[in-house]
């Protein structure tokens, strides 16, 4: 299940602060959504616990064959299908009152299909709740990612289709942002190296392996330093009105 950093456990305790954050958007979206419910990339289920409760009938969707298999076999009363997308292929316009898609466009070759299609599938009224990084808060290139966004970027790409857009982002409080700094510093230690700019030049596979060994590492050496990492909970972090400023981008756009 954990074969990269890029996926993130809720159970290795290195992890616990990109996990905290990860899950931070699945609490607030479980007050907001209702109805039929398609999350887009579930992965292996961060937040299914939420979103099965507070959704009618849940659709999770994901490329991972075997997670989708066993999401199947542990939640029954939700449809989970493996595929890859865009586009959203087996759904008819008009479907569905909420998408929920966390930290999956950065992933997407072709985000303006991806978007679109969000936006056919979803009823008039629907919503689309959407996360992605904030690229000027990257410590380093991340070769998992085929792009990264701004803030004004994204709100054009979905301004493309939906008429109405709520820039939100997700941000953290002091421990949070205290270590956000040590792995800034951290990070540091390893990039000063590449005086060529190799991260920026190289293919994205070709970077993928090193870049996981190297942020294991990073991740370890930041809990042995002062345990700040384990300490740290999703209430930790919060929804701001400034996503420009914002670790995260959490975008809510109505159809």
């Amino acid at each position: 299940m954990y074969k990269t950093t890029e996926i993130t456990s809720a159970k290795i305790t290195s992890d616990n602060p990109v996990h905290q954050r990860l899950l931070f958007p699945y609490v607030e979206a479980a007050g907001m959504v209702r109805g039929n419910v398609l999350e887009i990339g579930c992965g292996w289920g961060r937040g299914l616990e939420l979103l099965t409760q507070a959704a009618d009938h849940y659709t999770g969707i994901d490329k991972n064959e075997d997670l989708i298999g066993s999401l199947q076999r542990e939640y029954p009363q939700s449809t989970f299908i493996a595929v890859n997308i865009p586009p959203l292929s087996g759904f008819a316009n008009n479907t569905f009152d909420f998408i929920v898609t966390f930290q999956v466009i950065e992933h997407i070759d072709n985000d303006d299909l991806f978007v679109k299609e969000a936006y056919r599938v979803l009823k008039p009224g629907g919503k689309l709740l959407l996360t992605t990084v904030n690229k000027t808060f990257s410590l380093t290139r991340n070769p998992w990612h085929v792009r990264e966004y701004v803030a004004d970027e994204l709100r054009a790409l979905m301004g493309r289709y939906f008429p109405l857009i709520e820039t939100r982002g997700i941000h953290g409080n002091d421990k949070v942002m205290t270590y956000y700094e040590q792995n800034k510093k951290s990070v540091e230690r390893f990039t000063r190296w590449d005086i060529f700019k190799l991260q920026y030049r190289l293919p994205r596979r070709l970077l993928q392996v090193p870049y996981d060994i190297a942020n294991r590492m990073n991740r370890d050496r930041l809990l042995q330093q002062d345990g700040l990492a384990a300490e740290i909970h999703h209430t930790d972090y919060l929804v701001s009105q400034h996503p420009a400023g914002s670790l995260d981008f959490f975008y809510v756009a109505t159809k």
